[in-house]
């Protein structure tokens, strides 16, 4: 199902009635996502995008990282500001849960995007033949408590149904501060050694999903727990990336 049709179909006719669906980016009755925010979405450029950190217009040069993230790849699908930022706070703290297939129908217009250009080893940035399963970053069990759901399994299982890919629901995490409030130097020593893998990876290839890239340390971290078990690769894909 594509972006738009995804988007149309998450409406509800009864629960209209009682709360009419208003776009989360400008508060507008009618859709998710209204035309105007769609039309104004910042989608990343694969080709131009850093094949290892995801970030806009880094292919050649990138400013935002060291080339040194832990993964084979990383696919961002939008920038972190306006509508998409507005869609990560609306589904983890609004419970707005009909925005999940939303943003895996957005991510995955990413993928396949990417699947067009190379990564640093000069295979495709992804290739779903080439990936054995979908896995997430997952919420702390503090984050669950409060919420009743992790926000980014609601996203990975119509992503890996999309792609006709198994569900690794492998990684366990522990306590952490929040990571919205740090900087980015605390990133990564806030979340150093809090990641495990409950599951056997060896040898797997995987697409391991995030909702934001800001320094990549949730997803480094992951991607270390994943490989020191065993994983024979990690490809990352992230619904946005703040630069």
């Amino acid at each position: 199902m594509s972006f738009l049709a995804t988007i149309r179909a998450a409406g509800d006719a009864a629960a209209e009635l009682v709360s009419p669906t208003r776009c989360v980016g400008c508060e507008q009755p009618g859709e998710l996502v209204c035309e105007e925010c769609r039309a104004a979405l910042p989608w990343v450029e694969q080709r131009l995008a850093c094949p290892v950190c995801g970030a806009p217009y880094g292919f050649l040069t990138c400013t935002e990282c060291r080339g040194d993230w832990p993964v084979r790849a990383t696919v961002a699908a939008l920038g972190f500001r306006g509508t998409p930022a507005r869609m990560v706070t609306c589904l983890k703290d609004a419970h707005e849960l009909r925005l999940a297939p939303v943003m895996a129908a957005a991510m995955l217009c990413a993928l396949e995007e990417a699947s067009a250009w190379p990564g640093t080893d000069g295979a495709p940035r992804f290739d779903a033949a080439a990936t054995d399963a979908v896995c997430f970053v997952p919420a702390t069990a503090e984050a669950f408590g409060r919420r009743g759901f992790d926000h980014m399994e609601l996203v990975a299982r119509p992503l890996a149904a999309q792609l006709g890919l198994p569900l690794a629901d492998v990684l366990v995490r522990g306590a952490a501060r929040d990571q919205r409030a740090l900087g980015r130097e605390e990133r990564a020593g806030n979340l150093a050694g809090t990641m495990r893998v409950a599951g056997d990876v060896s040898g797997a290839r995987l697409l391991l999903l995030d909702d934001v890239a800001t320094t990549g340390a949730s997803i480094a971290e992951a991607a270390r727990s994943l490989a020191g078990r065993g994983a024979a690769s990690v490809t990352a894909c992230v619904l946005a990336r703040v630069w």
